[in-house]
């Protein structure tokens, strides 16, 4: 008992300890944080190996402990990735990879309500946190709700420009999420390794007339993203 309540009290200080230094900084050895917090070996590797198992902390083989990748924790909330990564102090930006307008195929037209073969919007970017690789969004607009999008910088947030320049409001949306492993042409604007995790996220964005805005499908670094929500058990 008095060993776990030394290791959580070594954790919780750790933890703090850690949140003040920059991401893969190097952390004391395990003989001189025994020595600063005056515990044992045993309770230091404990402390750490918790912090590991949280993705807080990695440790490399004969090269010690160093500060994890701070991993982006979505909620339910509907906001859109630049004010994901404002939130939490990370500076958004975009690649763009593709923005054109095309027929629409029939899943994304059933997904829109509209014709197959009507045109939309497609606008593909690589979203980035600090300049480096996050997500790899795909967009879908009813081009007959967006005229002259496509003449306007995409780099942005796309919900601030549909507000700006065409009055549209996103108010709810309706998301599918599941695990995939992503490759080839994805794998490497992700900055991935082929076959590496990734978190797909398909939406349906609508408006305040709950009329369709927007398909989206995004492509979210497994090892930088997860998605946070809180569940409540229904009372009889």
């Amino acid at each position: 008992m008095v060993l776990a309540a030394k290791h959580e009290i070594l954790r919780q200080q750790l933890r703090q300890d850690v949140a003040e230094l920059d991401t893969h900084a190097a952390l004391p050895t395990e003989r001189e944080l025994a020595a600063r917090y005056e515990v044992s070996r045993a309770t230091v590797r404990q402390a750490l190996g918790v912090l590991e198992e949280a993705g807080v902390v990695y440790r490399v083989q004969g090269a010690g402990t160093f500060v994890a990748d701070r991993t982006v924790s979505k909620s339910l909330s509907l906001t859109s990735f630049s004010e994901d990564m404002t939130a939490r102090g990370l500076r958004p930006g975009s690649r763009l990879v593709v923005a054109d307008e095309i027929p629409a195929t029939a899943p994304v037209a059933e997904t829109l309500r509209i014709d197959v073969g009507e045109p939309v919007v497609r606008v593909v970017r690589v979203r980035l946190a600090n300049d480096a690789p996050m997500c790899l969004e795909t967009v879908y607009l009813v081009s007959g709700r967006v005229p002259g999008l496509l003449g306007h910088d995409l780099t942005g947030s796309l919900y601030e420009l549909l507000a700006e320049r065409h009055d549209i409001a996103l108010i709810r949306a309706d998301q599918v999420v599941k695990a995939v492993c992503v490759d080839g042409a994805d794998a490497a604007l992700l900055g991935v390794a082929p076959g590496s995790p990734a978190l797909q996220v398909d939406r349906i964005g609508l408006d305040q007339r709950d009329r369709p805005v927007e398909r989206t499908t995004s492509l979210y670094r497994a090892d930088q993203y997860d998605i946070a929500f809180t569940i409540r058990r229904e009372q009889p």
